[in-house]
């Protein structure tokens, strides 16, 4: 299971529809059981026991009349502005935490071409689904894509904890897992958890790869409601016919609280070699054993949205 942690200090365009014809296209002619078959979505959707319902719509818009929104006056930017043009801002407060990242949202009144719409765009650069050499199924640009950019969602079944742990105890050696768990910790102490199961409907991100070193970080981004967007960007110029990676432990540019280390043990634990080659590389893929444990124990600071 990947696990991704954010500290915090408070708190379908014509390119979908080719990725969703490459993929189908490829699954159709490689597949040998019902398991490879998917159903696609470019967001996600409600799953057994998740709530809120990620297709609802719950927070208020903004009050802008202008073609974009600026900090000063922007109260979905209370935080201050998440992108540079369509790059997101790096986060340099020299402090131990991240800031939340809120997109303007269907009920605002700015413009479509607000610089606070980014995620909401959707695709914006051409990918590839291909069969790597070791790694199973695979997902490489076939072009140029600067760093900062964002470069795809993870999406999928929006899960709760009981369901997550149901399906991720079902699991046998041999099958794939695409289970996500991404904790946001919260200056009170509190946790907010998402889970995300793209196995049976999902997007193009199912299909992305581990590296210990890898070419794009994953930003929880709210838009519409609670439930966060899980938006892959890019960590630097990444070329043309490159294979997209990140690291399914969450550490790679994420602050993490040291206590939340203990549930990602590595080595031998995992089982599952990893293959990404690089100089970096632990040799097995993370492993994050909280959703084997009994579901009836849980944290009082935990919250599954």
């Amino acid at each position: 299971m990947s696990s991704v942690s954010m500290l915090y200090s408070d708190a379908e365009d014509y390119k979908q529809i080719s990725v969703k014809l490459i993929i189908y296209s490829l699954l159709k002619k490689e597949a040998t059981h019902p398991k490879m078959y998917i159903l696609y979505s470019p967001d996600h959707v409600a799953g057994k026991e998740g709530k809120p319902d990620p297709s609802e719509i719950s927070f208020p818009g903004c009050s802008c009349h202008s073609a974009s929104c600026v900090a000063s006056s922007c109260s979905c930017l209370r935080y201050g502005e998440n992108y540079n043009g369509l790059c997101i801002k790096s986060d340099k407060n020299g402090l131990n935490f991240c800031k939340p990242i809120f997109e303007c949202n269907t009920m605002c009144q700015c413009g479509e071409l607000c610089q606070n719409r980014v995620i909401q765009r959707g695709l914006q650069f051409r990918l590839e689904v291909f069969k790597t050499a070791k790694k199973g199924w695979g997902l490489r640009t076939l072009e140029f894509i600067p760093k900062g950019r964002f470069v795809c969602e993870y999406a999928g079944e929006i899960l709760g904890f009981k369901e997550a742990c149901r399906r991720i105890q079902l699991q046998t050696p041999s099958d794939a897992n695409y289970i996500i768990a991404v904790k946001e910790h919260l200056s009170d102490g509190h946790i907010m958890e998402t889970f995300v199961d793209p196995t049976h409907i999902g997007n193009v991100g199912r299909f992305l790869n581990h590296s210990c070193e890898p070419n794009l970080f994953m930003v929880p981004v709210r838009i519409d409601s609670m439930v966060p967007k899980l938006a892959l960007f890019a960590d630097r110029d990444i070329c043309a016919e490159e294979e997209l990676t990140y690291d399914y432990s969450g550490r790679y540019r994420n602050y993490s609280p040291v206590k939340d280390q203990d549930n990602l043990p590595e080595g031998e634990a995992s089982k599952k070699l990893c293959y990404c080659g690089t100089k970096l590389c632990t040799g097995f893929l993370p492993f994050d054993n909280s959703l084997f444990c009994n579901s009836d124990v849980r944290s009082h600071n935990e919250e599954t949205l």
